[in-house]
Formats: C-alpha cells, sequence, structure tokens
C-alpha cells in the first residue's frame, strides 16, 4: 500500500482509509473554559425535522375547511399551523393559529412565508404549504419527502403555465398543495420583500412562483427524482365513493373541496383505499414468505401462524411459562385485584366483544356462500399476552351454521386468534429540568420516634452535605391525649432536639414542623394543611420515615413529574426480614447483593411526587364530589385523589433508588378497611420470599421433630 495510507491517509485510488485518534491538548497558559454541550445529541449533530406543514385558511372558513383539515390530517402531520389573515372571536379547539392582520392574499403569503423561514427554517428539512379546501393524502405527503434528496432547490407541486408568460416558467398551483425544500426557503428569503414591492399579481400562488423564477430561476415541476406529485381536480356534485378512476386513487392532493362533508367523504374513501392497499400488500409479504420458508431447512414447518407474526415465546423453564386467563362472555376468572372471579366490564369486556365479533367474521369469510354462521353463545374463552406478538386468544364458540338451502346445524367450533403488537410509539412528553427545588414532607406519628434519627441523618448525608436543591418539612401528628399533655410532656421533643442540631450544623438550612391533631392521619386531610402553606409551583415529595433520600432518586422525582401533566409514584424496595432471611448469618452488605433480599412493595402509595398546583385543582374536584362528608377522606390516599379527580399521567414504577430497611409497620385500624387490609399485606409479603419462609418451617420442624 501507498505510504499515505498506511499512515491514516487515504492513498490514490484508495477509497478506504484507517481513523486516527487525534489525543486532546489543552494549552496550559490559557485560562480552562467549561464547554456547554446540548441537552440533545439530535441538536449538537445538526438534525432537522422532516416536515412542516402551513394551512392558509380565511376568517369566513376557519371554523368550517380548516376544523374539517384539522380533524382529518393533523394527528398525520408532525407540525401543522394555520395562517390567516384575521381571526374569529374564537379559535377552534386544537388548532395553532398565526393571524397576520390583513386579508390581501399576496399579503398573507409573503407574512407566512417570512413567518416560517423566522420560526421553522432551522429546524425542518420540507416545508408543505397548502390551502384549507385541500384534501391532503397525509402519509403519502409523509413518504414523498423521504425519498427526496435534501440537497437540491425544490419546488414541487401541480406546475402551471403563467397567462401570457413565459412558455417555460411554471408556479404550483396553491389549490393541490407545494412542497419548498429548506434550501431553496433560505435562498428566498432575502428577496421576499423585494418581491413584495416589484411583483403584482392577484393570485397568491402566482407571486410566490414569479418570485421563485424571477430571482432564483427555479420553476415549478410536478416531478422530481423520480417521484411524481399526483393531483385531482374535483367536479362539481362529485360522489367520492364512485371514483375509481386510476388518477383519483393515486392523487396525494384534491382539490377544490366545497364543504366539510366532502372533506369528511374523501378522507373516508382515501382511508378505505390505504387499508385495501395495505392489505394486499400484506396477502403479497404472506405468500412470498411461505414460498421462501419451503426453501429454509425447515421446511414448510417453519412456517408461523399468522404468517409474518412472531412465532409465540418458548419458555425455557416453567417459571417462564405465560399462564392464559380464562373468561366468559360475563366474567373474567384471573383478576387484577387477585380475587378468583369479577365482572367483565370496561375494556376487557370492549376487547372481547370485539375478538367474538372477529371470529365470526373471519369464519364466514372462509365458508361464505356454501355456509353462513351466527354465535350462539361463548363457551370457554382463553387469552394470554406474549411480549414477542401479542395478545393470543382461543375461543370455543357455539355456533349455528345455516347452508344456501335454508338448512341449519349447531355445533361446537373452536378458533384462535392473535392480536399483534402495532408499531411503537414514542409518546411526546414536556420538557422538564433537574433544577427544580423538592419539598420533602414527612409524617410522623408516635410510632415513628425510634427511626427518624436515621432519616434525618440519611437526609443530612445525601442532601445537605452535597448542596443538593431539597427542602424539608415535618408534619408532627399528636394524638389528642398526647397533645392535651404536651406542656407536661412533649412526645416529639426529642425530634424538635434533632432539628434543632441539624440547624446548628448547617446555619443556612431552615427545617420547620407543622402539629397537627387527630386520631385518624389520613394522607389527604394532612396534604391539605401542607398544601395551604406553599405556593402553587412546589414539587412536593411525599416520604415515608422509612425512606431512605439520596440524589439519585431526587433527579427522577424531578425528571417524573410534569406540572398539568404527570404525577410520580415509585414503589420502594423492601429489604425482607435478616432474621428469617439470613437466620443468624452475617447479613449480605455488599453492592453484588443491592436488591437481591427483598421484593418491591406493590402495596405501598406512601411515597408520591406532585406539584402543588394539580394536587389543588385534583382537591377541588373532590371536594365539589363529597360535599361536606369529610369521613370519605379516611378512606381514600393522595394516589386516589389523583386517580379519580385529576386526569393526569399516573406513574407507577419500581423505584430502585428507595430502599428501606425491614420494619414491622404499625397498621392504624381506624383508617378504612381498604388500607389497613394493605397496610396488613404489605407486613406479611415483607417477611420473607416463598423459599426463605419454607427453610424457616423445614427448620422449625426439624427442631421440633427432635
Amino acid at each position: 500500500a501507498p505510504a499515505e495510507a498506511a499512515e491514516g491517509r487515504p492513498g490514490l485510488g484508495h477509497e478506504d482509509f484507517r481513523p486516527r485518534i487525534v489525543p486532546y491538548y489543552r494549552d496550559p497558559n490559557k485560562p480552562y473554559k467549561k464547554v456547554l454541550r446540548t441537552r440533545y445529541i439530535q441538536t449538537e449533530l445538526g438534525f432537522h425535522e422532516r416536515l412542516f406543514v402551513a394551512v392558509l385558511t380565511s376568517k369566513a372558513t376557519l371554523n368550517t375547511l380548516a376544523v374539517a383539515v384539522n380533524k382529518t390530517v393533523a394527528h398525520h402531520f408532525p407540525r401543522l399551523l394555520y395562517f390567516t389573515g384575521l381571526r374569529s372571536a374564537k379559535v377552534p379547539h386544537g388548532m395553532v393559529l398565526v393571524a397576520h392582520g390583513d386579508e390581501r392574499p399576496i399579503w398573507l403569503m409573503y407574512e407566512t412565508v417570512n413567518y416560517i423561514h423566522q420560526h421553522f427554517g432551522s429546524d425542518y428539512d420540507w416545508f408543505y404549504i397548502m390551502q384549507d379546501d385541500t384534501y391532503a393524502q397525509a402519509e403519502q405527503v409523509k413518504a414523498l419527502v423521504t425519498h427526496l434528496s435534501i440537497n437540491q432547490d425544490v419546488y414541487l407541486g401541480r406546475a402551471e403555465e403563467f397567462i401570457g408568460g413565459d412558455e417555460q416558467a411554471r408556479y404550483c398551483h396553491g389549490g393541490f398543495g407545494y412542497l419548498l425544500s429548506r434550501s431553496l426557503l433560505l435562498k428566498l428569503h432575502p428577496h421576499l420583500d423585494s418581491c413584495r414591492n416589484e411583483i403584482l399579481s392577484v393570485r397568491p400562488d402566482e407571486w410566490l412562483g414569479r418570485c421563485i423564477i424571477d430571482f432564483l430561476g427555479i420553476t415549478c415541476v410536478s416531478q422530481l427524482q423520480g417521484q411524481h406529485y399526483h393531483t385531482y381536480e374535483l367536479a362539481k356534485n362529485t360522489e367520492p365513493e364512485k371514483e375509481e378512476e386510476e388518477e383519483f386513487q393515486a392523487a396525494l392532493a384534491v382539490h377544490p373541496v366545497s364543504d366539510m362533508t366532502l372533506m369528511y367523504r374523501l378522507h373516508k374513501q382515501f382511508s378505505r383505499i390505504q387499508l385495501d392497499r395495505v392489505y394486499q400488500e400484506i396477502q403479497d409479504l404472506q405468500l412470498q414468505i411461505r414460498n421462501l420458508t419451503a426453501l429454509t431447512p425447515a421446511g414448510e414447518a417453519g412456517v408461523t401462524w399468522p404468517v409474518g407474526i412472531n412465532a409465540p415465546f418458548l419458555p425455557k423453564s416453567r417459571f417462564e411459562v405465560i399462564s392464559w386467563d380464562y373468561f366468559t362472555e360475563q366474567h373474567l376468572f384471573s383478576c387484577p385485584d387477585g380475587s378468583p372471579k369479577c365482572e367483565l366490564s370496561g375494556a376487557s369486556k370492549a376487547d372481547v366483544s370485539e375478538i367474538i365479533e372477529s371470529a365470526v367474521e373471519q369464519l364466514n369469510h372462509l365458508y361464505q356462500p356454501l355456509l353462513r354462521f351466527s354465535k350462539r353463545q361463548l363457551l370457554n374463552g382463553y387469552r394470554r399476552f406474549d411480549p414477542t406478538r401479542g395478545m393470543e386468544y382461543t375461543l370455543d364458540l357455539l355456533l349455528e351454521a345455516a347452508t344456501q338451502k335454508g338448512h341449519s346445524h349447531v355445533l361446537a367450533k373452536r378458533v384462535s386468534l392473535v392480536r399483534p403488537l402495532s408499531k411503537v410509539e414514542i409518546i411526546p412528553m414536556p420538557y422538564v429540568t433537574e433544577a427544580t427545588r423538592v419539598q420533602l414532607v414527612l409524617p410522623l406519628t408516635v410510632q415513628d420516634l425510634d427511626f427518624v434519627a436515621n432519616f434525618l441523618d440519611v437526609f443530612a448525608m445525601n442532601t445537605l452535605d452535597t448542596h443538593d436543591n431539597a427542602l424539608l418539612t415535618l408534619l408532627l401528628i399528636y394524638h389528642p391525649y398526647d397533645a392535651q399533655r404536651v406542656g407536661q410532656v412533649d412526645v416529639f421533643a426529642g425530634v424538635k432536639a434533632m432539628v434543632g442540631e441539624l440547624e446548628k450544623r448547617y446555619a443556612e438550612v431552615k427545617i420547620p414542623w407543622i402539629s397537627v391533631k387527630t386520631e385518624v392521619p389520613s394522607q389527604v386531610k394532612l396534604m391539605d394543611i401542607v398544601s395551604k402553606k406553599h405556593p402553587v409551583d412546589t414539587l412536593f415529595f411525599l416520604a415515608s420515615v422509612w425512606t431512605e433520600i439520596n440524589t439519585e432518586f431526587l433527579n427522577r422525582c424531578r425528571m417524573n413529574t410534569i406540572s398539568n401533566w404527570q404525577v410520580f409514584f415509585p414503589v420502594h424496595f423492601q429489604e425482607f426480614n435478616p432474621a428469617l432471611v439470613y437466620r443468624g448469618e452475617q447479613t449480605a452488605s455488599s453492592n453484588t447483593d443491592f436488591l437481591r433480599d427483598g421484593h418491591f412493595d406493590r402495596h405501598s402509595f406512601a411515597e408520591a411526587c406532585f406539584y402543588n398546583s394539580d394536587y389543588m385543582t385534583a382537591r377541588t374536584k373532590l371536594a365539589a364530589d363529597i360535599l361536606d362528608r369529610d369521613e370519605v377522606l379516611e378512606s381514600m390516599e393522595v394516589f386516589d385523589v389523583f386517580l379519580h379527580y385529576s386526569g393526569l399521567h399516573l406513574f407507577r414504577a419500581v423505584e430502585p433508588g428507595l430502599v428501606q430497611k425491614y420494619t414491622l409497620r404499625s397498621c392504624n385500624p381506624r383508617l378504612s378497611e381498604e388500607l389497613y387490609h394493605r397496610c396488613v399485606l404489605s407486613n406479611l409479603e415483607g417477611l420473607a420470599s416463598r423459599s426463605h419462609l419454607a427453610m424457616a418451617l423445614f427448620e422449625q420442624e426439624q427442631a421440633n421433630s427432635t
């Protein structure tokens, strides 16, 4: 190889070369400057979003045609804005509207292009401009831009001749929409003012086309890089359901759409056309899979059912076997709360009804016109969720089969169905940071006094010593008897002394406490008191005395809690009783044994992260529902308030950053039966695992037998 290639530089005639690592060097004579990097690598690498869509509308059609566009195609485009000259008094829900203050068509086009360049020119690769009387096939438009190179100046649409102009020059008809590339928009922007002053035109699309031709020398084209921009012009009194022309079915854009009803009919027809194409493509792919599988070593036996869907999960041990849930049309025999039988309702009932209906429909599709099936009864139903393919169903159906001659016969038939997993979607979430201050709230009762010292020590070590942006408020819950004797004997005197020591050690820290007198320490009533004493934008972390605070969890609390969007209820890890797990042996304390001898306590809802504003909103709705029946609050937790009265996302997830030592909790019998039962279950399941309990019983029986 040439010497140049050996040194890591490409030699002549050689395309491949070896990369060379450049060592980092910093001049010691220059002051160190911290490099500020972007939060997302996409920003740092200069990636752009794919497509931005602008819809030109007017005050007269904003609440009609523009709404129809929004309902039919808006959810398919990643970003869509509506531009108008004058806005109406009320903007339709779910639409982002930009009003320029002038209804003149040329002015509207000028301001729209200028606005797009100013606010989105550096964020998107393609810009699609359409009118509100245009129906666009959103998925087809998105597919079109994925096949075009972003390195060219693109002006793509339905090419039309200028009236009395150059025969070679074309502009893109605005009624059918047109596509502009980012590079063309950047080159066009400096000339927009000149175009506005020098070019006279009645139509805004002609004005824009003339501007692009005169200053950039680029004319509109209807095909580019092997991609065609198909359009279809609707005639008056057109029936979309009867349109069978190939030109109509291939159209990316249809114009003119005279009213909302026609827009919805077009959307329905094109959705049906697209669905038929997808079904045909699936059948073609399945046929290809069958043909190719026959050539593999497994032969035709290697074809999975349904063809093209992943094969069922094969367990490697009995612990990996996915169990089937039995159901009928009225009941489910595997209930979320652990009970053996519960009524089929809600989404589960709708799921079962849809599956039965689909099964009968498929049977009729296979056997008609010889036989016609109708459902008599569901004898047995089984379903399970396979994470590799989706939800699987097995149904035993009692059917009545009718022949063409009118004879009928009742028979039982077993069918299998699969609801496959569809395309995974990333749910957009609001942006949050890790700089938010966290306000810890710690309720304390007399039974918690033995654990307060450890809580405060861990809090000081992991937050005060590290200067974490976190504050602490104590809720001292006095029993009425202790509250009467507080002048003689204060049961929380030791806690107050420990707080005083912390405030002396950390001069800038203040740990306030709030005294509450109650026999039933309801979580909701306690939060009502705390909520009124803090600003509405406070981020609360409702903790328990056994919680060991650390920076890792506090950051997750900040990131997982989003104001007016999501609340976070972590599931802490509860260590088992060491007396049962180790039985006198040395307790495992190394990092390799982290999260081993314990379990995530799904019965506990003591820890929670939420914003005060969200709590106050949900609490207001709760108050309107229960009126003056405050005793209802004793049967509720903060989780129940958000679940039933907030409408926010409730993020409930295991949290390895919250580890609690084993402690036998004191369950208050004055709380509701459900809360008391949940506390008892938490204590019982927190004793030890089944294997540890079995070993303890075995050793006890051996000791008794001797």
